[in-house]
């Protein structure tokens, strides 16, 4: 079972000011690592979606392919 934290529990997370500098580390490093996670998982996703409903997610082909072509850690 996996649980994957939304945008909007990172965002939460990430404007934290009252947690200590260790636990404060540690929390951004979370964060991060979940952020790219997301986004590894989006982008393969996105590589195996049929080409006839990248309009309805409003992508062209060389879009969403400059898109899957990014690594994990670019936004």
């Amino acid at each position: 079972m996996s649980y994957t934290i939304q945008p909007m529990q990172i965002a939460v997370l990430t404007n934290q000011s009252h947690v200590p500098v260790l636990a404060g580390l540690a929390l951004r490093f979370a964060v991060m690592v979940t952020t790219w996670d997301l986004r590894r998982r989006t982008r393969a996703h996105l590589r195996d979606l049929p080409p006839h409903l990248l309009p309805d997610i409003g992508l062209d082909h060389p879009a969403a392919m400059a898109e899957v072509s990014k690594p994990f850690w670019r936004a």
